[in-house]
């Protein structure tokens, strides 16, 4: 086996995320690259001794240059639609070509590439396929041989893909849909995706190919919905197409009814329009593997999803971004007055006893109080085009850095200590919640909860003080019930306290 590490962009993603284990599984040296590290590193596979995650950004092309330095081959799994939204197709260019220098500079054997199914000989109505096909195109306008999948909906669960047909059907009996339901589609279950993927660093003959890897079944995107139904044991739900919904009307309808934002519905609305069926399986020679049935593969996403074992999410991409003032601490900051409502409570209890009721919040668990009001927060905020607390949590236990938590991204997770959550609803400034435990002695921790607020102008301060009253009443009845949730008595407080400068929104270094 080739010493020599192979590169990945894209670890902290989707595909990704379930990519590299697999490759430490086989002996491989892996180096990930990742703008923030700590995402990857906080995986259970994330200190693995043949593991090197490294910072960078392939829109940086110096930082891939040295990234990419003494590696053989590579995998290129980048994809800035979550991250750049609509102008996604600009940043891609642009990392594309960054990939393809950086691979031709350090002199990397091949380029192996996860694209999107389509004939590029055709009209493609759908610019995020366009967007694809045009990576796939700069990649291999270069030196370095590149092997390009080209696929069409992956089936498992935590794709996007998967989850905006998992809530449709779970949530809507009668749907109204666009024409495109009938649209020929080939489906591709994630664990053939990987099988191809990793199939194509052990035969020479894929270098410099294109091919398309779809699963055995060619079927409408409606005989899946009626598919799924019947694997989830759901009544039959009634499909009416309509002529008038657009992929545009479509994605905000998916928007309310599903945790995808319309950002990302849209494009993958747009991919349904045209069919999505290969035109050649020259692969299935090369690599032979087992090929998954849809339902066969949605049967299996409906299994770990009911185990509880979703490894990776479409929601796992994107670069984690805290707040400036979030490593300072102090009340006063260069860009604004940082507000706070913070309380603490002790307990009779140890910290182990008190930190579960921590890692739980959110999801199926909510919030230990109010959950009525939270709920309708989140709707107030789906419906002002944000995320809303429909997209839950990955895990109903185990929390991650980078983990969406209902409408927060987890910023900060040191088991036993700190858990720090970055909100992400639409709110006229920055917000943080933060959860520690201190100990006081053996059998008494203080359960600290700081709430902090950077307001953006003067909407963002009469925001704050408009809700000033509702939020001291909500936090401090919402430390108190998770005290209750410890089940050990409460000693002292709820009671508000200003947590120390150096205390504050103490987060890892990026």
């Amino acid at each position: 086996m080739d010493n020599k590490p192979i590169f990945v962009a894209g670890a902290s993603g989707y595909v990704g995320g379930r990519l590299v284990p697999m490759l430490l599984e086989r002996g491989h040296r892996v180096r990930a690259l990742a703008r923030s590290p700590e995402k990857v590193i906080c995986r259970p596979w994330g200190r693995h001794p043949a593991l090197e995650v490294v910072k960078g950004d392939v829109l940086d092309r110096s930082s891939l240059e040295k990234a990419t330095a003494g590696c053989g081959s590579a995998f290129y799994l980048v994809h800035s639609m979550i991250a750049s939204k609509d102008q996604y197709a600009e940043a891609d260019r642009q990392a594309a070509g960054n990939m393809s220098a950086a691979a031709a500079s350090n002199q990397l054997e091949q380029i192996i590439y996860l694209g999107g199914l389509g004939d590029a000989n055709e009209a493609i109505t759908s610019k995020h396929l366009r967007s694809r096909h045009e990576v796939g195109e700069i990649l291999q306008s270069g030196t370095v041989p590149v092997t390009t999948l080209r696929a069409a909906m992956i089936l498992g669960s935590g794709s996007a893909s998967f989850e905006i047909m998992r809530y449709l059907v779970e949530h809507l009996p009668v749907m109204t849909t666009p024409r495109w339901v009938q649209s020929p589609n080939q489906p591709i279950a994630i664990s053939n995706v990987l099988d191809y993927l990793i199939g194509c660093l052990d035969h020479d003959q894929t270098r410099g190919q294109t091919f398309d890897i779809g699963g055995p079944d060619v079927l409408a995107y409606r005989d899946l919905l009626d598919m799924y139904s019947e694997e989830a044991g759901l009544p039959k739900r009634w499909v009416l197409p309509v002529p008038v919904l657009t992929p545009t009307l479509s994605s905000y309808w998916i928007h309310l009814v599903t945790p995808v934002p319309a950002s990302i519905a849209r494009p993958l609305t747009e991919g349904l329009t045209s069919a999505a069926v290969c035109r050649e399986t020259r692969i299935r020679d090369i690599i032979p593997a087992k090929l998954l049935s849809c339902r066969e593969a949605i049967r299996l996403a409906l299994d770990r999803i009911g185990q509880q074992q979703i490894d990776t999410c479409w929601l796992d991409a994107g670069q984690l971004l805290p707040p400036e003032w979030a490593y300072c601490g102090d009340a006063d900051y260069t860009g604004g007055t940082v507000l706070d409502c913070s309380y603490r409570m002790v307990l009779e209890a140890t910290i182990e006893q008190t930190w579960p009721v921590i890692t739980r919040i959110g999801g199926d668990t909510g919030w230990y109080f109010a959950n009525s009001l939270w709920r309708l927060r989140g709707w107030m905020d789906r419906l002002m085009g944000g995320i809303g607390l429909r997209r839950g949590r990955r895990h109903p236990v185990d929390i991650y850095t980078g983990d969406a938590l209902d409408f927060w991204r987890v910023l900060n997770v040191q088991p036993g200590e700190v858990l720090t959550l970055l909100a992400e609803m639409k709110v006229p400034g920055e917000a943080i919640l933060e959860f520690r435990l201190v100990p006081q002695g053996e059998q008494r921790t203080e359960l600290q909860m700081i709430s902090r607020f950077l307001p953006r102008g003067l909407w963002g301060q009469l925001y704050w003080y408009s809700l000033y009253f509702v939020h001291r009443w909500l936090f401090s009845s919402m430390l108190r019930a998770m005290g209750r949730a410890v089940n050990q008595p409460i000693v002292e407080g709820p009671q508000r306290f200003n947590p120390r400068p150096h205390d504050a929104c103490r987060l890892p270094a990026a």
